[in-house]
């Protein structure tokens, strides 16, 4: 009998039925546990919301769905643009500079997008330094000149897609480094130069992962509220923040909230769609080092320029903006409740990483013992909340935890005439259980692909000593998964801290983080002292990213980029 054979018929089995066992049953609830806050929402749809949704509908409706639209289209053009030319140019391409491009070009991903928004609007709006100048060069009045407003559709899909195209360049780069030099030897023997290789052949063959690319970075358009909501750009999160707490309406903003959901899962499955219809295959399995164009000239210089510009608009000149405001005008509290702010943000995310990977070892686990269709349908349901923005998670976390709160205090009232007040809702709790929701997919992403890895041999010998599979999993597999288990907690640290949607509507009272630092502040146009707060974020956010552009920059062909969703 095979080692995988062996792994499979562990599952006992009775009567010609499958049982799903211990760790079966125990994947099975945690997908239920993590897809309650998504149906909740979904269930919310055929609640009547009465006159209010009737007023959303004739004022600001028709709103939401313009911005989004056009945030989807504007951003979504934007970071394809960026993210596959500039991966082209580092993989195929030679010219000054280019070592350091391949990972420098990873640093916007650092930088949250709402931080990004405040460098730029204190360096662009009226009384910023850029027209100030500009007014004093020329001895120009407020009505002489034009100046592109900051605080617009334009400016917020302008500064999402210097922030969020790292997620193609990513999977753009991998894509292109696994292209066999055969395929596009032919495309040159057919007189084909070099743009037009890119467009007819480069480019079609990794469709299907600059898809993914682009469906995580509007996923994440989606999902974002500090800068559209400081821009003044209405798109449905901020709806739904507006339709909770200013309206306290909750039927509608679930509603609100589901709407929101129709644009990720179509999103989704366009997203799939492409992949299944992009029908383009290597016809050989020989593959040698791809060729590289020798740039000279003008030529180099617009590449230099070309991966040169994302990354110092997208990250150089933004923290070199917050470190300037910082030093000017800091935050008053740094030094005194600003280590409580600072204390807060490591706290949670410290915690919602360990929870997260904890429960994606047991998720993942599950499947590799119990490889049913329940299982692996629950592990996918379960990773489910990465594509669901943060504000439709916390609708869906608030309900079914204020109406547990509410039939506890009934319950106490009743029994013991005392009300214990609220014991999930606005707490740690229901914070860490959204992240928990929201991120779980990026570290059962990298969980799975690290126990795929390991022979079911080992399995195997383990059942044949008699050792039970929670033994095998402590002593076998978690030393052999320590890096990519330590990998994973590191990425949803840094997505926690970054974090602001769930945050803002979840947080406890009197309980700020370094992200609600920084909201609250610019909030209130205090923008150099939300420089503080916004620093801190980027500080601690760039040391993975570093890690992981050294670690591309390390892989074999094959190994770069993280699974598309």
């Amino acid at each position: 009998m095979t080692a995988p054979s062996v792994l499979a018929s562990a599952a006992p089995r009775g009567s010609g039925r499958f049982r799903l066992g211990g760790w079966g049953v125990l994947t099975v609830g945690i997908a239920v546990l993590l897809a309650m806050p998504i149906l909740v929402v979904l269930a919310h749809v055929f609640i009547p919301a009465g006159e209010i949704w009737a007023h959303l509908w004739q004022t600001v409706l028709s709103r939401y769905v313009t911005n989004t639209l056009g945030l989807i289209v504007g951003v979504g053009a934007g970071v394809t643009l960026i993210g596959v030319g500039t991966a082209w140019l580092v993989v195929m391409c030679r010219f000054p500079g280019r070592g350091v491009f391949r990972w420098a070009l990873l640093l916007p991903l650092a930088v949250p997008t709402y931080v990004i928004a405040y460098a730029y609007t204190d360096l662009l709006q009226f009384a910023g330094p850029v027209q100030t100048m500009l007014r004093e060069m020329f001895d120009w009045g407020r009505d002489d000149y034009w100046f592109p407003q900051i605080r617009s559709l334009g400016g917020a899909i302008a500064l999402m897609s210097l922030v969020l195209y790292p997620y193609v360049y990513l999977l753009s780069r991998a894509a292109f480094i696994e292209q066999s030099v055969c395929v596009l030897e032919v495309g040159r023997t057919l007189g084909r130069g070099p743009t037009r290789l890119f467009l007819g052949v480069a480019v079609p063959l990794a469709r299907p992962a600059i898809a993914g690319g682009v469906a995580l970075a509007l996923m994440e358009t989606l999902n974002d509220f500090g800068a559209v909501q400081f821009f003044g750009v209405d798109t449905f999160t901020t709806g739904i923040y507006r339709t909770w707490f200013g309206l306290g309406e909750q039927a509608a903003a679930a509603q609100l909230a589901a709407c929101l959901l129709v644009f990720v899962f179509v999103l989704l499955m366009l997203e799939r769609w492409s992949r299944r219809r992009a029908r383009y295959f290597h016809t050989t399995g020989r593959y040698r080092e791809l060729p590289q164009y020798e740039l000279r000239g003008v030529r180099a210089l617009l590449a230099c320029v070309a991966c040169a510009l994302p990354v110092v608009l997208g990250f150089v000149l933004p923290a070199g903006l917050l470190l300037e405001m910082h030093l000017r005008e800091g935050d008053h509290l740094f030094g005194t409740r600003f280590m409580g702010f600072a204390w807060n943000s490591l706290t949670l995310a410290t915690v919602a990483a360990v929870v997260a990977v904890v429960l994606a070892v047991i998720v993942s686990y599950g499947v590799r013992l119990r490889q049913h269709l329940v299982t692996q349908l629950a592990a996918r349901v379960a990773s489910l909340g990465y594509a669901v923005p943060g504000s439709v998670i916390a609708v869906g976390v608030l309900i079914p935890l204020g109406w547990i709160d509410s039939q506890v205090n009934l319950f106490a009232h009743e029994r013991f005439g005392m009300t214990p007040g609220l014991i999930l809702t606005g707490t740690m709790v229901a914070l860490v259980y959204a992240y928990v929701v929201r991120f779980l997919a990026v570290s059962f992403n990298t969980v799975e692909a690290s126990l795929g890895k390991i022979t079911p041999n080992m399995d195997a010998v383990s059942r044949t000593l008699g050792v039970s599979a929670g033994t095998t999993l402590r002593r076998v597999h978690m030393p052999i998964m320590r890096g990519s288990l330590f990998a994973a907690g590191i990425l949803i640290f840094v997505d926690v801290m970054k974090e602001l949607p769930a945050t803002v509507i979840l947080r406890p009272f009197d309980f700020d983080t370094l992200a609600v630092r920084a909201y609250e502040l610019a909030s209130d146009e205090r923008l150099a002292q939300a420089s503080t707060s916004a620093l801190a974020i980027v500080a601690v956010g760039i040391i993975p990213v570093i890690v992981l552009s050294i670690a591309m920059s390390r892989s074999r062909p094959g190994s770069a980029g993280p699974p598309a969703p």
